[in-house]
């Protein structure tokens, strides 16, 4: 059995489409739509909106962690337009693309990017949803836990921590725990282009602790201190940010 895993796709859909090639099942850790390419200020539904110098200028304030600035930037541009609707069109655009583009079958949870509610509209019947939820793959039981949990950044899918841990706590024991968000370890948190920790989750990382599957697949953290790290048996393992690889990681047995 291969199982090809994919994270952090962000508008990636000519190459997602190829993904799946060669393994049996595709699984996707979110993070679809692509709002800003921090690596090319050219592509995304920002700078489609308002051009690459703006775009320059609100990942420098991002990346400075001057999110108040940012914040101010991006509402004087929106100002006199539908934000909402607007978003809304960019992201409905870039799901029938890469809905289309996956796969059959393909396993999928969302990234703290995506917009839950839309997806019941794109998702083809090859394509199983999952958050909070299990599912069998090849014999080995995989979990799913979605979303992300609350940053500066106000992403579009960020949850509470008691909600969050509810999600993890109804997977249960598992052979492949399935996130989108890393264990809560500095070094696997840690973005060293971005140059500064990214939210992970101390539910994960206890869960991992008490049932030990044999994986914890995430994403989330486009370049990591590690790539990944064992907690007792559990290999756990940032499957890479497939809008800048554009390969996906594979998992075999």
């Amino acid at each position: 059995m291969r199982v090809h895993v994919v994270s952090d796709v962000h508008g990636a859909a000519e190459a997602l489409a190829r993904a799946g090639d060669g393994a049996d099942a595709l699984i996707c850790l979110g993070d679809l739509v692509l709002f800003l390419d921090y690596a090319d200020h050219s592509r995304g539904i920002f700078p489609d909106l308002f051009g690459a110098e703006n775009a320059d200028r609100l990942v420098e304030l991002r990346t400075a962690r001057r999110f108040e600035e940012a914040r101010a930037l991006s509402q004087e541009l929106w100002a006199g337009l539908d934000q909402r609707a607007t978003i809304e069109a960019g992201v409905r655009k870039q799901y029938a693309e890469l809905f289309a583009a996956f796969p059959t079958p393909t396993y999928a949870t969302y990234g703290n990017v995506d917009v839950p509610a839309l997806w019941p509209e794109y998702a083809l019947p090859g394509t199983t949803v999952l958050d909070g939820a299990t599912a069998e793959i090849g014999g080995r039981r995989f979990g799913f836990v979605g979303g992300g949990l609350p940053t500066p950044m106000r992403t579009p899918y960020e949850i509470g921590e008691e909600e969050f841990a509810a999600k993890v706590a109804a997977v249960g024991e598992v052979d492949v725990l399935c996130s989108h968000i890393p264990p809560a370890i500095p070094e696997l948190c840690y973005d060293t282009v971005a140059r500064r920790f990214e939210r992970g989750s101390e539910a994960i990382l206890e869960a991992i602790r008490l049932t030990q599957p044999k994986y914890a697949l995430f994403g989330h953290v486009h370049n990591p201190l590690i790539p990944r790290t064992r907690i007792g048996r559990t290999e756990c393992v940032n499957v890479g940010h497939f809008n800048h690889t554009r390969t996906p990681w594979a998992l075999q047995w």
